[in-house]
């Protein structure tokens, strides 16, 4: 597997919106899930939602119920974040991440990560 690539992070004001795209190569064999991870300053990942690519099924975290929302392309080689509403608090570092093996919606395992994209909330 290739590293994923994230692309869309920014500078909003509170109440704008940003659309995060991430894109991985490789065949419906290559992964079973992917999914957008978060990370503030002095603080551990954590998940924002996960995608399993043959399904489609879609998990979110508490975090991003209402705000947030994930699509998967019709290759399923891109998963894209929109992102409604966005607070100051959602300043961080947003990562994407891919893994053959899901259960739950949760990735079990190595995962293969990108570099990240920067979101930066203020006025």
């Amino acid at each position: 597997q290739v590293q994923p690539v994230e692309s869309g992070g920014g500078s909003v004001q509170p109440g704008g919106s940003l659309r995060l795209s991430c894109v991985a190569s490789g065949s419906t064999k290559s992964f079973a899930c992917m999914g957008w991870f978060r990370q503030a300053p002095g603080k551990e990942r954590e998940q924002v939602v996960v995608v399993y690519r043959t399904s489609g099924s879609t998990f979110y975290s508490d975090s991003a119920k209402g705000r947030f929302t994930a699509s998967q392309d019709n290759a399923k080689n891109t998963l894209t974040l929109e992102m409604n509403n966005l607070k100051p608090e959602d300043t961080r570092m947003n990562y994407c991440a891919t893994a053959v093996d899901c259960l739950d919606g949760s990735m079990l395992g190595r995962r293969t990560w990108g570099q990240g994209t920067k979101v930066t909330v203020s006025s």
